[in-house]
């Protein structure tokens, strides 16, 4: 791994698509589907749902009599749905923001965010709109991550507590809505019937960097005063010194209406 912080973000529908092609992505996502016991003729609704990544899934699931409904505010990752799903005739695009869904009230019979809380205006917001949209007794399928539990080890813990600090103070917005799924889900009029924890475990710290940013964040952390800059630029270039690891955890909550 080189040495050099900063390095530009990957692009986003690529990082997407790249996540849930790994083997934990695979699992959570297939535990995730298989818990919202999604049938036959049923309409579906994957809020944020990016370029599509489970859309075809979706699909496949509730077969020629159901509808699937994938709901984004970003024109380009619209663009890459269509284009995923455009063999698809069940599946509609619809371009939204997750806090006002362009879906009737109680029309919806299974709905997922996968990894999107984290990054909205209003958590709470997004959840009752999913409320609105659903119909009783549908299912919801939430999953997230928890920033506060990112381990990253290295021969200098505190520059490595330090990153994770950063990490969930600055560089993500709702960094530790893994932990608080549950309770706004209830607080959202919804019942918790499930509630699992995956930990995504990185050997690689080339796949590390790339899915968790670690060159791009610790530069933003130096730049903003968080982290020593030799002290930063010694610790990443240490990384890839000898065996690595990194995890964190991943919360998946499944609510009925």
């Amino acid at each position: 791994m080189s040495s050099t912080l900063g390095t530009p973000p990957p692009d986003q529908a690529s990082y997407m698509l790249r996540a849930a092609a790994s083997d934990t992505g695979r699992a959570y996502k297939r535990q995730t589907l298989d818990l919202l016991d999604i049938r036959a003729g049923q309409t579906v609704l994957d809020v944020g749902c990016g370029p599509g990544t489970d859309l075809p899934t979706l699909a496949e699931r509730v077969g020629d009599g159901g509808t699937v409904i994938g709901v984004d505010r970003d024109p380009g990752m619209l663009a890459l749905a269509r284009a995923r799903t455009e063999d698809l005739r069940r599946v509609e695009i619809r371009e939204g923001d997750a806090h006002a869904l362009p879906v009737e009230p109680g029309t919806v019979d299974r709905a997922k965010a996968d990894r999107v809380l984290m990054h909205v205006a209003d958590p709470a917001g997004v959840l009752a709109q999913m409320y609105r949209a659903t119909r009783p007794g549908a299912r919801i399928g939430l999953a997230e991550p928890d920033w506060d539990t990112l381990i990253v080890d290295a021969e200098d813990l505190e520059t490595s507590r330090a990153f994770t600090r950063y990490t969930t103070a600055e560089a993500v917005r709702h960094a530790t809505i893994g932990r608080s799924l549950a309770r706004l889900a209830g607080q959202a009029g919804f019942r918790v019937e499930e509630v699992l924890a995956t930990t995504p475990v990185f050997r690689d710290v080339h796949d590390a960097d790339h899915t968790l940013g670690l060159g791009r964040t610790m530069q933003k952390a130096i730049d903003a005063g968080h982290v020593d800059r030799d002290r930063g630029h010694r610790w990443f270039a240490g990384l890839s010194q000898g065996p690595f690891y990194a995890s964190f955890t991943l919360v998946s909550v499944i609510c009925s209406r």
